[in-house]
């Protein structure tokens, strides 16, 4: 008999340490994200044996993947038992900063690597949102090309346009939140830095007083918030959280409520727009930079590299750390003039492992694992790849492998044509919603491409069906 959702998530619970253990949780499309104190209290043995878990990722902030839709539904009985809101903290755990250092050291040997858990851990809460207005984004552009704008004037139109419209405009303050949020500041004031990087005629900043505009000192330029963009608000953000507790330690408690965050915003003002912001501006051209030299010198040859070791990262959750140069090649006001050519590259490591997971389902005789593929081929098709990732191609490691290295196909191809994305937030064949108008077939022939190479790599060398039954039984 089939668990319900609320003894899967009350099991989810007890094999994480138990309620006390449990300081945050958050849902992505596929993966509940549990936040610990402890991580020597987490089974990961056990929690990948409950049923409708496909994988874990390990780590402070615990990764179980159930998969679309399926994930809403366990994640709202899990807020419901240990009573934390989905994204919400549990500000009643108090003892756990030197645990968390000791256990990071412990399980995290790179600080790179804990440092772009930190940028999962940010952006995650945001991809609803991000989702919803790249979809509407991407439909209505269709729609202006198809109908040359001419729904632009109704009311309706201009309403949905302003949902899509609008968070986007406005992500520089929820990121500047989170970030807070995440560095243990306060969120709100994570959010006054972020409006740094918001660009509006209605800045005090970018006023004119008597027809003369307002020029910063060293630089004697206007100020330009969209330069620094969304990492500027990140940076922003986790300074922010710094200073404020800084400025708490020499603060007398009855004077705390009224000073700390006037300190805070007001020395952090002035240092984000001094040296945040620059950095910033300086951060993304060099990215910027970095991109163009392997999309425009390298060509194939960097779009294959791309392509191919795109998923690794995505297992152990490190793409969300993309986002915000997603967010950046996206913005209309950006060097690429909205269009991003970088995603649908790495788009193509879903397609890899789509017609990897057709080869093993032709190939393979083992019902079991035949039953994993019928259940994940679908969703990977519609671009959601992690359920055919952790529960099929990942732990046999061969076909992982031969995805990865069928996926650059795809990305050659995808290079050559020179697609473009003109929003995130989907991909597999989702992904034609965002695609560039008149490029979605060269985006579907690069697809076919990625299932090509991935299934006939796995064909001819990734199927070993006694390491088949050996993992799924026989």
């Amino acid at each position: 008999m089939a668990l319900s959702l609320k003894e899967i998530a009350r099991q989810v619970i007890d094999n994480v340490g138990g309620r006390e253990n449990i300081r945050g949780n958050a849902t992505c499309m596929t993966r509940l994200h549990v936040t610990v104190v402890d991580t020597d209290k987490v089974n990961i043995g056990a929690l990948k044996k409950i049923e409708g878990v496909l994988g874990v990722v390990d780590g402070q902030t615990v990764q179980i993947v159930f998969g679309p839709g399926k994930v809403n539904k366990v994640g709202a009985e899990f807020s419901e038992l240990t009573n934390i809101p989905l994204g919400g903290q549990d500000d009643n755990v108090k003892e756990m900063a030197k645990e968390n250092k000791k256990n990071l050291e412990k399980k995290q040997t790179s600080k790179v690597q804990i440092f772009f858990k930190h940028f999962a851990n940010i952006f995650v809460p945001l991809l609803p949102g991000i989702i919803a207005a790249g979809m509407i984004n991407g439909l209505t552009n269709v729609i202006n090309v198809a109908t040359k704008k001419a729904y632009v004037g109704q009311w309706w139109y201009a309403l949905i346009m302003t949902l899509g419209w609008a968070l986007f405009l406005y992500l520089p303050i929820f990121v500047g939140m989170n970030a807070a949020k995440e560095f243990k500041g306060s969120p709100i004031l994570g959010a006054i830095g972020g409006a740094l990087s918001v660009s509006i005629p209605a800045m005090p900043l970018l006023a004119k007083i008597n027809e003369k505009v307002i020029l910063l000192p060293i630089t004697d330029a206007v100020f330009a918030p969209a330069a620094g963009g969304i990492l500027a608000a990140l940076f922003t953000g986790i300074f922010f959280a710094y200073l404020e507790k800084f400025v708490r330690k020499y603060i007398p408690e009855i004077l705390d409520t009224f000073l700390t965050p006037l300190i805070t915003v007001i020395i952090g003002g002035f240092v984000s727009l001094l040296i945040i912001q620059p950095f910033g501006s300086l951060l993304n051209t060099g990215i910027y930079s970095g991109l163009n030299f392997i999309y425009t010198k390298l060509g194939v040859i960097g779009a294959y590299i791309l392509s191919s070791t795109f998923l690794p990262i995505v297992s152990v959750g490190l793409h969300r750390a993309l986002t915000p140069i997603h967010a950046m090649l996206n913005d209309p006001a950006g060097p690429t003039k909205g269009i991003n050519y970088l995603l649908p590259i790495l788009m193509m490591a879903g397609g890899g492992q789509v017609g990897a997971g057709f080869a093993l389902y032709i190939k393979t005789k083992n019902k079991k694992l035949k039953s994993f593929i019928r259940a994940s081929l679908p969703v990977g098709i519609l671009g959601v790849g992690e359920p055919l990732m952790y529960a099929v191609t990942l732990p046999l490691i061969k076909p992982f492998i031969t995805a990865c290295l069928g996926a650059g196909f795809g990305g050659v191809l995808i290079r050559l044509f020179q697609v473009g994305t003109i929003s995130q937030g989907v991909s597999g064949l989702f992904a034609l919603l965002i695609v560039e108008p008149g490029q979605q077939l060269q985006f579907i022939i690069a697809m076919l491409a990625a299932y090509a190479g991935g299934f006939i790599l796995t064909w001819f060398f990734g199927v070993e069906e006694d390491k088949i039954d050996d993992i799924f039984g026989e």
